[in-house]
């Protein structure tokens, strides 16, 4: 199915077209009919001759009702733009074209209606004057009468030709379906309707209503009257809701696939065409209108702050409206969606630098490369979606960065903190203000620091020099008496502690069998010879002899040995080597 609006100036023939194509009446409201006058968008369809089915939005073309006109056709991607023979261009017809070249439409049909009642080749020279320039220019125009059915037959034909020109649209798309209507049927609920411009629905799905964040499962779907499992885009789609009341959806929300979307409520934008800009504006974009507050960046950038948040993605096309005026001030094409805040002198001017170099066009390379860090779902939900990777992503300059970073405050930590075993983890992600602690692994191995156990391991290996001169007189001791350990108050007078002397054997230089009970790194290596000269099984007692020291030092001396295998404990007490 193809969705195709109306535009075009009151009173020339819009509704009378699409009863003659459809069989249908669009006008939906008595009063409609009543004053032969659309009000609010009316819905139509058919089925062409070669199986292509097309549904129609007819919008109304009174200047009063130009926000239900832009509601219609937002979502939709091609135009049959009518004009009356014996009419002309007219004001509603300028400000349709206006909305229409906003929004960036460039396919339609210029169709010349009540042609009966008038020559029809010059109101369709003006018409084609007038789209020159414009998004429009160069469609194709028919010649038609409502009234006698004239030219329907080649207004079919054209529609069908127009109709295989659009692109196909994406039915593995994340959905975003601008409602555009909701009411409540007896015994059934909220049902909602809109144009699905991209993706596919299906009965049991769980979307989410935007702005107010409602879960909003698929009860069941409609398209064209009929009953479906399943819809993919394009089509005019009717969604009933469960659980959803009528007074919490309303037109210019929108049903989108949930965790795919961001939405918005401050935004840059590209205006075409470049020009000055009310303070106040509204910004309509699929079905919704928002209050925008506007400040100029570059001569044709903006930063837009909305009164409600929207799901937008970069690239998506919008327009600007002057509300008091009801002009159209332009189009606006999205470059950012989650822009960084203008609260320092001079933000605004490197803004719009920045904003000069964008295209509109998603890229989530570059993306990356301005924001440094970022999530991979929020990249997608962007619409820059990158490939399959992890988490986070970091571009490479800032990992660069990050890792001369952390050889700074890694160098600053162990100057404050000498004794101790490299930074913690925590607070080198805390001063490096990384979003996720598993991004510290990648900086480290940037940096070339090893990371492991909770802590950096940053490469100091130097005593400071007041701890490395106790350490060695402790040493020089040792070296006389390799199994005399120093008493706790004899390392207490020569100012070590524990952390001295767990700085100590970190570098190499003492091995700690427990507090405060140190020997030379060698101990072990250096105390078997002595022990081989014992009688096996041999004793503690017998141990502590061959060894020339202390139980303080021989029950941990030879609980490690055992642990390494170099001896091995008895039941009976006793020992015995390994050989």
């Amino acid at each position: 199915m193809r969705v195709v609006a109306t535009a075009g100036h009151v009173d020339h023939g819009k509704s009378t077209l699409i009863r003659r194509l459809t069989g249908m009446e669009p006008d939906r409201w008595a009063e409609e009919q009543r004053r032969q006058l659309t009000i609010d968008l009316g819905f139509a369809w058919t089925e062409l001759a070669d199986g292509c089915g097309v549904a129609f939005v007819d919008v109304p073309g009174h200047e009063r009702f130009v926000p239900n006109m832009l509601a219609g056709v937002g979502p939709v991607p091609a135009v049959l733009f009518v004009v009356a023979a014996d009419e002309g261009w007219m004001p509603q017809s300028e400000e349709h074209l206006d909305a229409l070249d906003a929004l960036g439409v460039s396919e339609g049909l210029l169709v010349i209606t009540r042609s009966d009642l008038a020559d029809p080749g010059p109101a369709q020279e003006q018409a084609r004057q007038r789209l020159r320039g414009t998004s429009l220019a160069g469609i194709p125009p028919v010649r038609v009468s409502g009234r006698t059915g004239a030219g329907m037959d080649e207004l079919t034909e054209a529609l069908d030709a127009m109709l295989h020109r659009l692109p196909p649209p994406d039915p593995d798309a994340d959905v975003r379906l601008w409602i555009d209507r909701a009411f409540a049927i007896r015994g059934a609920g909220t049902v909602v309707t809109g144009t699905l411009q991209g993706g596919t629905l299906r009965v049991g799905d769980h979307l989410r209503i935007t702005p107010t964040g409602l879960d909003a499962p698929i009860r069941a779907l409609h398209a064209l009257g009929t009953a479906e499992g399943s819809i993919t885009a394009p089509a005019r789609v009717a969604a009933n809701l469960r659980g959803v009341d009528l007074d919490q959806v309303r037109r210019g929300h929108a049903l989108i696939t949930p965790e795919r979307w961001l939405t918005t409520d401050v935004l840059d934008v590209r205006v075409h065409p470049a020009g000055d800009l009310p303070r106040e504006l509204v910004l309509h974009i699929g079905s919704a209108a928002a209050h925008a507050r506007a400040r100029p960046l570059g001569a044709d950038t903006a930063r837009l702050t909305l009164a409600q948040e929207l799901p937008l993605r970069i690239g998506d096309r919008a327009l600007l409206r002057d509300p008091g005026g009801h002009l159209v001030r332009g189009g606006v094409t999205v470059l950012d969606v989650r822009p960084p805040p203008l609260d320092r002198r001079g933000a605004a001017r490197l803004r719009a630098e920045v904003l000069s170099e964008l295209t509109g066009t998603p890229d989530w390379t570059d993306e990356l490369r301005r924001r440094g860090i970022v999530r991979a779902a929020e990249l997608t939900a962007m619409g820059a979606a990158p490939p399959a990777g992890g988490r986070w992503l970091m571009s490479e300059q800032r990992r660069s960065e990050l890792a001369a970073r952390l050889r700074v405050v890694c160098a600053e930590h162990r100057s404050a903190h000498p004794l101790e075993d490299g930074m913690p983890s925590g607070a080198a992600i805390r001063a490096l203000d990384l979003p996720d602690p598993a991004l510290l692994a990648d900086v480290a191995d940037e940096a070339g620091i090893p990371l492991g156990g909770g802590r950096l391991g940053d490469g100091g290996s130097a005593l400071p020099q007041h701890v490395a001169r106790a350490v060695e007189v402790v040493r020089s001791g040792l070296r006389e008496h390799p199994f005399r350990a120093p008493t706790a108050a004899e390392l207490a007078e020569l100012g070590i502690g524990d952390r001295e002397l767990a700085a100590a054997e970190r570098t190499g230089a003492l091995l700690r069998l427990g507090p405060s009970l140190v020997l030379l790194p060698d101990a072990e290596r250096a105390a078997l010879p002595h022990l081989e000269e014992l009688d096996e099984p041999f004793t503690l007692s017998e141990a502590k002899r061959a060894l020339d020291t202390s139980r303080r030092v021989a029950v941990p001396l030879l609980e490690l040995l055992a642990r390494r295998g170099r001896t091995r404990r008895l039941p009976d007490g006793t020992h015995r080597l390994v050989r």
